[in-house]
């Protein structure tokens, strides 16, 4: 470990404060090709790389998720956070955007992809999941349903529940897809049309989604799923054209 903290220095350096997270991610790539880490090496600790590249401990945090769910990258409790596959700034896919400025038509057109993607992830969620996965999923929904009632909006904490059920499908390539979709999707949970009741009437039928996967009940599941979506469709209809 004391010989790659010896090389952070000559190989990273501040960033300047634009999208961090998105810097960290190349900057981080970079430095593992550069300093020929291989599937196996342990990365520097989160302190170091706060240090080395000026961010704080959550956007360090976030990226190495990122790099978690593309599933080159593990952390270990009481360890450390290892290589899993060689990574360089190559190999850091470039994320999925639309070239519309149209916010209308992109939110309808991602709503598209995320239909088909979370239907089967959340029959694969109700027919997969472990007792622990049931746990997250439902601290995650009580957590979004505290928020929604103190603020009438749990854009962030809805975002979570989603991705945890995304967690209880057991396919990385699911997160992988997400990953790189990232910023099309995130779209749904910062209030895309300034209104603070948007997709309100789908918060029932997330405790219903959520009773669905816990009895493993896959039909069910998937017409939660539906119904939650069909209301995001709806709101974003009625939006200005």
């Amino acid at each position: 470990m004391s010989e790659i903290a010896d090389r952070d220095a000559p190989l990273m350096s501040a960033l300047q404060p634009l999208d961090r997270a998105g810097q960290v991610t190349q900057a981080l790539a970079s430095f593992i090709s550069r300093a020929e880490l291989k599937a196996g090496d342990r990365l520097p600790a989160e302190r170091q790389l706060m240090d080395a590249l000026g961010v704080g401990r959550s956007t360090i945090r976030e990226v190495v998720g990122r790099f978690q769910a593309l599933g080159v990258m593990e952390t270990r409790k009481g360890s450390g956070t290892y290589l899993l596959k060689p990574v360089s700034v190559d190999t850091v896919h470039m994320p999925l955007s639309f070239e519309s400025g149209n916010l209308k038509e992109n939110l309808l057109q991602s709503l598209e992809v995320r239909r088909g993607l979370e239907l089967e992830v959340s029959v694969l969620a109700a027919r997969r999941r472990t007792a622990e996965d049931l746990v997250t999923i439902e601290a995650a929904l009580d957590e979004m349903e505290r928020v929604h009632q103190l603020e009438g909006t749990s854009g962030p904490q809805d975002r979570v529940f989603h991705l945890a059920i995304y967690d209880a499908a057991h396919n990385p390539l699911f997160r992988q897809l997400l990953e790189q979709m990232r910023g099309v999707f995130t779209q749904f949970f910062e209030n895309p049309v300034d209104r603070k009741d948007f997709a309100k009437r789908s918060y029932p039928f997330h405790r219903t989604l959520f009773n669905a996967i816990a009895a493993q009940d896959t039909e069910a599941a998937r017409r939660e799923t539906l119904k939650i979506l069909d209301v995001v469709e709806e709101d974003i209809k009625d939006m200005a054209p």
